[in-house]
């Protein structure tokens, strides 16, 4: 995967979003409103005191290779293979919808944490592959709409004591990964502790609601704040990487 070169002889940069919902602009209100495309080009009618912080104001493209739903095998089978060049900047969400696949059955989801753990470890290998510089990775750790309760009332979702526990684990297997790859995280599970039930009803279906300390909707999705959000924290992880050209 080659890097490419403007009309001017300048390198194009790339910025690459691999993973799930956490990532698109579905749920937070339509096109340009998720967190990968806020991190690329700010809606500075939303966000005025965002203006300029963007990717795309620092010469990156943007190959969004994300989609809802997708899990682990999702990013090794359909997302990685679409990379067409070798990326600069990498935003990885991942392991949510995984785990969400054993929600209530603790022992199933603890070998899924393992599964995703591996597979991560290929996709983090894959990135690291072939000649160059290995592009700048940021992993992102899962959230936890029940804010560590275990319970989403009116969420529609029986509550299961072990799921904050097992969002920890998880979030654990993440940030080992990273480590041991040279990557940053993100740590959006911490970020938006209190921000859930705590907050509000995270199964409300609004984008937008007028609570802007509720930052969930559909009780897993971020919603246009919660996208803000999670935008925030990558800047902020690409900002104490100095990361940001």
């Amino acid at each position: 995967m080659e890097r490419l070169r403007g009309q001017s002889g300048v390198v194009t940069l790339l910025y690459t979003a691999l993973g799930d919902s956490m990532s698109i602009d579905v749920y937070a209100g339509g096109p340009g409103r998720g967190a990968t495309s806020l991190l690329h080009r700010n809606r500075d009618a939303d966000f005025p005191d965002w203006a300029g912080r963007d990717l795309g104001t620092r010469g990156y493209d943007l190959l969004d290779l994300t989609y809802d739903g997708a899990t682990t095998s999702g990013v090794l089978g359909q997302q990685l293979p679409r990379l067409d060049r070798r990326p600069d900047l990498v935003t990885i969400t991942i392991g949510g919808n995984d785990l969400m696949g054993a929600y209530g059955d603790t022992a199933a989801a603890e070998a899924v944490i393992a599964l995703v753990a591996e597979r991560a470890e290929r996709i983090l290998a894959h990135l690291a592959a072939g000649p160059g510089d290995a592009p700048r990775t940021v992993v992102t750790t899962v959230y936890d709409p029940s804010d560590g309760t275990g319970a989403v009332p009116g969420g529609g979702l029986p509550p299961w004591p072990d799921g904050p526990r097992l969002v920890v684990a998880l979030n654990d297997a993440l940030k080992g990964l990273a480590g041991r790859h040279g990557a940053r995280v993100a740590d959006v599970h911490a970020h938006f502790l209190g921000h859930g039930a705590q907050a509000g009803d995270p199964g409300r279906p609004d984008p937008r609601p007028a609570n802007r300390d509720l930052w969930y909707c559909g009780v897993i999705e971020p919603n246009a704040w919660g996208a803000h959000e999670i935008r925030r924290t990558w800047w902020h992880t690409l900002h104490r990487a100095g990361w940001l050209p």
